[in-house]
């Protein structure tokens, strides 16, 4: 039986590194990646963790960003409310790398880099953005929220302009990355954590 060579980064914690950040870019500009749609973590005011899937619309290593897109309306902006913590995991089958990065969490609806984020939007992606009322309200009947007038088609640039009020974006200011790689032959398992004094990123490996 032939044994797979191993790849460069198994024993390297800056191409592990490396290796993470490409995986999260390509995850972010790949619909078909696994790392597209991510869990996203928020802790609410009675402490409970809250998780939902969230498409991962950019990633940016030089600043440690992940930014998505969020209704404002949305739980989850309260939930971060002045910098509040935010978890982030996600799996790549192909690659074999699990990844769990955490941070702060914040949130614009009144900036450049949110208007940007709103014209990069499809009109399917902006409607929405239009439902009535807000995303997690409470309702007597089956519902998607948005106007039948909209609802099942696409819809025109004038009809979900309204929409722009409730859009927001939501950074995640990365601190810490836990790389997992899993295999046959042997697991491999890395901490990298953001140093502030010196502004480069502590790393250290941990047993799987």
């Amino acid at each position: 039986m032939t044994r797979e060579p191993e790849q460069p980064f198994l024993n390297d914690l800056q191409l592990s590194l490396e290796q993470t950040w490409q995986l999260l870019i390509d995850g972010s500009q790949n619909r078909k990646s696994p790392l597209h749609t991510p869990t996203v973590a928020t802790i609410r005011d009675d402490g409970i963790p809250s998780q939902r899937i969230m498409v991962l619309r950019e990633a940016r290593r030089d600043s440690r960003t992940l930014r998505f897109n969020t209704d404002n309306r949305a739980s989850k902006v309260a939930d971060i409310g002045n910098s509040g913590a935010i978890s982030i995991l996600c799996y790549h089958p192909a690659a074999k790398v699990q990844l769990r990065l955490s941070g702060r969490g914040r949130v614009e609806q009144d900036s450049a880099a949110c208007d940007a984020a709103w014209d990069e939007a499809t009109l399917y992606g902006k409607r929405c953005y239009l439902a009535d009322p807000a995303p997690g309200s409470s309702v007597d009947a089956p519902t998607s929220g948005l106007d039948p007038d909209v609802e099942g088609r696409k819809p025109e640039g004038f009809e979900v302009a309204p929409a722009r009020e409730n859009f927001a974006i939501l950074f995640a200011d990365i601190e810490q990355i836990e790389w997992l790689y899993l295999a046959h032959t042997g697991h491999r398992r890395a901490l990298f954590s953001w140093d502030h004094s010196v502004k480069d990123w502590s790393c250290q490996w941990l047993v799987p």
